[in-house]
C-alpha cells in the first residue's frame, strides 16, 4: 500500500465512474487517503466493483453510475471514452450540477486494431463533450496521459515529470490541483495548460504515448518538459 498523505484536504465524498484499472487504482488510492469512494457501474451488481470494495474496506462503495455522481462531491470518470458520455449522462442532472469532473478518459478507437486512432474528430475530445452536454459541470481534463499507475504513485517514473491539468473554471483547477497534490504530486509539477479545449491535444499525444509504451517496454514513464530560464 502506498503511503497516503493525510491533512492536505479535509475527506471528502467522491464518485468514481469506471471499474477497470484506471477506475479502481485511483478509487483505492482516494479512500488510502481517507475518502469515501463509490465505484461507479452500469450495473450496480458489477461483480468486479463488489469484489473492489471487499477488498477495499468501509470507506470504499458501489453502486450505479448514477449512485457514484450521487455520492460524490467530487466526480472522476475513469470509464474508457467510447463510453464516457453514455455514462456520465446516466446521472440525474441535479447530481452533477456545480460538480467538478475530473476526465481521465481517452478518445482511444481499437475497432480497426492497432494502434488504435482517436474516436473524436478534428477539433474535439471527449473532454469537451463532456463540458458541451453537461454545461453546469465544471470538467478539468487530467490525468490521461500516463499509465494509472503512475497517476497514483508519481515516484514510479521518477521525478521532475508532469501532470496537466485543463479547464474553463480556474476554482476547479484549482481544487484538481490540490487533489493532484494531496496524491503526491508536486505543486510545481502540476502544469496548467488552459482551457478544456487543451483537451485535444492531451487525448491526442495519447496515441504517441502508444507508441513509447511499446518502444520502452514498460508503461511506467511520464512527460517531463525542459526549457531555458
Amino acid at each position: 500500500m502506498v503511503d497516503p498523505r493525510p491533512g492536505l484536504l479535509a475527506a471528502m465524498r467522491i464518485g468514481v465512474f469506471g471499474t477497470g484499472v484506471v477506475g479502481q487504482t485511483i478509487a483505492t488510492r482516494l479512500v488510502e487517503l481517507g475518502h469515501d469512494v463509490v465505484l461507479g457501474a452500469r450495473d450496480a451488481a458489477n461483480e468486479k466493483a463488489a469484489a473492489w470494495v471487499a477488498a477495499t474496506g468501509e470507506r470504499a462503495g458501489h453502486g450505479t453510475f448514477a449512485d457514484a455522481a450521487a455520492h460524490g462531491a467530487l466526480l472522476v470518470n475513469a470509464t474508457a471514452g467510447l463510453g464516457t458520455l453514455a455514462a456520465v449522462a446516466s446521472a440525474d442532472g441535479a447530481d452533477l450540477e456545480g460538480k467538478v469532473l475530473i476526465d481521465v478518459s481517452n478518445a482511444l478507437d481499437h475497432s480497426a486494431g492497432f494502434p488504435p486512432r482517436l474516436s473524436t474528430a478534428p477539433g474535439d475530445s471527449i473532454g469537451e463533450q463532456l463540458q458541451r452536454a453537461h454545461p453546469t459541470v465544471h470538467v478539468v481534463k487530467s490525468l490521461n496521459t500516463m499509465t494509472a499507475a503512475v497517476m497514483m504513485e508519481p515516484a514510479r517514473a521518477g521525478e521532475g515529470h508532469e501532470v496537466f491539468v485543463a479547464g474553463d473554471h480556474d476554482g476547479a483547477k484549482t481544487e484538481v490541483s490540490a487533489l493532484l497534490q494531496e496524491i503526491g504530486w508536486p505543486e510545481s509539477h502540476i502544469r496548467d495548460v488552459g482551457g478544456i479545449e487543451a483537451a485535444r491535444g492531451l487525448e491526442a499525444y495519447v496515441l504517441f504515448w502508444v507508441a513509447l509504451r511499446m518502444a520502452l517496454g514498460t508503461s511506467e514513464f511520464n512527460i517531463a518538459i525542459t526549457q531555458q530560464s
